[in-house]
């Protein structure tokens, strides 16, 4: 698959708010996979562990919601971080890390999807867990 922008697929958010470069794969409403370069130049990099700066792990929680909300995308609807649910981060991410994302929808019920996601740097695992995402109409 071509990859596509995250905004054409239905992501909300804009800069400096989107942590996704690309979809490089996509199920709608089942999963998707994202990708982010974490350049040495992102902002937040200089105050997170200056001297031995890490990609904060709210980023990396983030950039995974961004990839369910992708998967579980529907025109005329967003969807909200709801909750997160036992999130390990199992290593750090450096400057420079090509981050991959994916979000696999486990169930769903009452206006609530719940989604299996996990972020990779060269294939290795970084960081697993889940997220819920509210259901709710899009503003006109």
């Amino acid at each position: 698959m071509e990859p596509l922008d995250p905004i054409r697929c239905g992501l909300p958010h804009r800069e400096p708010f989107v942590y996704v470069d690309t979809v490089t794969e996509l199920n709608p409403g089942l999963s998707a996979v994202c990708a982010k370069y974490f350049a040495e130049t992102e902002p937040f990099f200089r105050g997170h562990f200056p001297g031995n700066p890490l990609v904060p792990g709210v980023i990396l929680a983030e950039a995974a919601a961004q990839t369910a909300g992708i998967a579980a995308g529907e025109p005329g609807k967003l969807f909200y971080l709801s909750a997160i649910r036992q999130m390990k981060f199992i290593r750090e991410v450096r400057p420079g890390s090509h981050v991959q994302f994916r979000a696999t929808k486990t169930g769903g019920m009452g206006g609530l999807l719940q989604f299996q996601v996990e972020a990779r740097v060269g294939g290795e695992l970084v960081m697993e867990g889940g997220v819920v995402l509210g259901e709710t109409p899009a503003r006109q």
